[in-house]
């Protein structure tokens, strides 16, 4: 029986009834201790009964109490009256997302925010061991001031084994291998093969969402579940850059990218969506990367002999400088350039991988760590080594690398570090010294280094 206005469940009153879904009924209540509205899901009648419900209910409340970031729905409080269950979370205040989805596609810049707050939030339940397993418009919710929350993790599948538990006892038990759970048209490949997911599936998933938020379609359907699945399994969605609804090719290829069939050719981490997003929101026109405004001269106040003199003898020494040139220095063809990143960045040192194409580099954004991050050739998209506050100084013939780590000022203009070793995998660096300037791989794997 629904709750009524005014009515208590726990120490919270109820205001009134905000919907209801497959996993419990939401309510707008008020808590009397803080003076603060909040929302109230409470599981359906007869719900608690039913032990797998239970348990899919408790483990959202598990999950999502467990993370703290600005995109994901916060949890303040569990509970249980009269045999029923409920989650006191954050009250907010706008839309779904498929209710923003209802008009067609969004405009391209408010899509790429969208997808960028998302991957953010993903990011942040991925490190805690967390996966959504059911990423879909429906439980990705825009607050009046445009920032998204990811809503609903109760199909969340824990990876972090609880104190005392051992590994049989974690949520694979819940929801094991061989069951299928997600929405059809947003499941990864491997989960319509009820295969074993993990957060590669969710960028699946957030490719599925983003097709849909650019384009207006979902991109796979079918008119059968069967048929869905096919879809999911063997076929591509249609290119956005043909949709005539002005997708820039590189936004097309990142979700193209989320939506490989195999996990291992997909982005591995929600934090290198987010970069690569990033870099393309923040990408500015060419003429404004390749050009800088000419420094002005200041005029001298000299006198105006001295200054004629001056340029004489300027001019007869740059006549000559070049006569030399063109009588000894045979005439080399210009260099060429080719833009490689295009985010507002900072990239303090870059060096060629054995391949010569494969290019690792060191970047760091305003107020963030130095990270290392390698560009295949032909790749827009930049993959994270994972390895943090390091320079890269140099690269083996065999793809191991010199790092400068934990940089610090040693005199104007100097800085020293601890130098390591790290092959081109990300694996844990090796300390070798402290208070390095610059190190070098030598012939015979010997190492240089400016101490």
């Amino acid at each position: 029986m629904p709750l009524a206005p005014g009515s208590k469940l726990g120490p919270y009153e109820i205001l009134a009834a905000l919907g209801a879904g497959g996993m419990g009924e939401v309510y707008r209540a008020r808590d009397p201790r803080l003076a603060r509205e909040v929302a109230i899901k409470v599981l359906p009648p007869g719900g608690a009964a039913d032990s797998e419900r239970m348990r899919r209910f408790e483990q959202e409340a598990r999950a999502t109490a467990a993370l703290s970031h600005p995109n994901i729905l916060a949890v303040f409080d569990i509970g249980s009256q009269d045999s029923s269950p409920y989650i006191v979370s954050e009250l907010l205040e706008g839309e779904p997302l498929r209710a923003r989805l209802i008009g067609g596609a969004l405009p391209v810049r408010k899509a790429v925010d969208y997808a960028i707050q998302i991957a953010r939030g993903l990011a942040a339940a991925h490190d805690q061991g967390i996966f959504h397993r059911d990423l879909k418009p429906e439980n990705l919710f825009i607050t009046r001031d445009g920032h998204v929350k990811i809503l609903d993790f109760g199909l969340a599948k824990l990876t972090m084994p609880e104190p005392g538990l051992s590994p049989e006892a974690t949520l694979d038990s819940v929801t094991g291998r061989g069951v299928l759970l997600g929405t059809l048209g947003y499941m990864s490949p491997e989960q319509c093969r009820g295969a074993a997911v993990d957060a590669r599936s969710d960028l699946f998933s957030f490719g599925a969402v983003l097709y849909e938020m650019l384009s207006g379609s979902r991109a796979f359907r079918g008119e059968t579940t069967a048929d869905t699945i096919s879809s999911i399994l063997k076929e591509e969605p249609p290119d956005l850059s043909d949709t005539g609804l002005g997708v820039p090719p590189l936004l097309a290829r990142i979700v193209h990218h989320c939506l490989e069939k195999d996990p291992a050719d997909r982005f591995q981490s929600a934090r290198d969506v987010v970069f690569a997003l990033e870099s393309l929101s923040s990408t500015s026109s060419p003429a404004a990367t390749t050009s800088s405004a000419a420094p002005r001269v200041k005029k001298s106040g000299r006198p105006w002999l001295v200054s004629a003199l001056l340029g004489v003898v300027g001019i007869l020494a740059a006549g000559a400088v070049l006569l030399f040139i063109r009588l000894h220095v045979a005439p080399a063809e210009p260099p060429s350039y080719r833009q490689l990143t295009f985010g507002r960045e900072y990239i303090s040192s870059a060096r060629f991988a054995p391949d010569q194409r494969t290019i690792v580099y060191s970047s760091a954004r305003a107020g963030m760590q130095t990270g290392l991050f390698s560009l295949a050739p032909d790749s827009h998209f930049p993959v994270s080594l994972g390895l943090k506050d390091a320079d890269v100084e140099s690269i083996s013939s065999t793809g191991e690398m010199l790092l400068i780590q934990k940089r610090r000022d040693l005199a104007r203009n100097v800085k020293v570090g601890v130098l390591a070793r790290a092959p081109l995998t990300g694996a844990a660096p090796h300390a070798m010294m402290s208070d390095v300037v610059d190190a070098d791989w030598g012939p015979g794997n010997q190492i240089a280094v400016s101490h």
